[in-house]
């Protein structure tokens, strides 16, 4: 088994819709979902009256995309190969390939599924874009060896409570780099 049976329902998964029983809470869009259940996406809400002792990962968003923090998702899949970024201070990865923009510099690097230019020598823009490139070659694997998926910890749940509350969003790009003026300015003179 390459590949974890809830990993194809969680790629597929629509996540920031309001949570049919809890639409009139300040937090329910439904951004959690459970690996042991592999069920639809649900709200903080859900979590702690339905799943409150199964494994559940949070998903983020970042420029309309969704994402989920790296520290979350490496306890329980491989994600060798699958580029990652830093947003808001938190290290993310893409659940889905993302639309690649067009034009653009030369790069050395591409994803070898959809072709979007990757910061590194990384094989995978998304974990989408790894499983389908398990599926299609056989050479790789979603599978942790030797580690045993365990229940969320404290620490976990008080992650989710803090990030719930605030979207990720790109970094600010830097400036572009000033010139320089030529020679030293001088003033206009005066005139009487």
């Amino acid at each position: 088994m390459l590949v974890p049976p809830w990993l194809e329902r969680l790629l597929s998964t629509s996540f920031f819709n309001i949570c049919r029983s809890h639409g009139d809470a300040a937090r329910s869009e439904c951004n959690m979902f459970c690996l042991d259940c592999n069920a639809d996406a649900f709200c903080f809400y859900c979590r702690s009256s339905k799943h409150k002792d199964h494994q559940v990962i949070q998903i983020r968003r970042s420029s309309y995309h969704d994402v989920v923090r790296v520290s979350e998702i490496q306890k329980v899949l491989d994600i060798t190969g699958v580029q990652t970024y830093v947003i808001n201070s938190a290290r993310v990865l893409f659940l889905n390939e993302r639309p690649q923009p067009k034009g653009g510099k030369a790069v050395s690097h591409l994803c070898e599924i959809c072709g979007r230019s990757l910061l590194d020598t990384f094989r995978f823009c998304s974990l989408g874009c790894k499983l389908v490139g398990i599926k299609g070659n056989g050479d790789g694997s979603f599978i942790i060896q030797g580690i045993s998926a365990s229940s969320s910890s404290n620490q976990e749940e008080e992650e989710l409570r803090e990030g719930s509350q605030q979207d990720i969003y790109p970094p600010t790009p830097p400036p572009p780099p000033r010139s320089r003026r030529k020679g030293i300015p001088q003033r206009a003179p005066f005139r009487s």
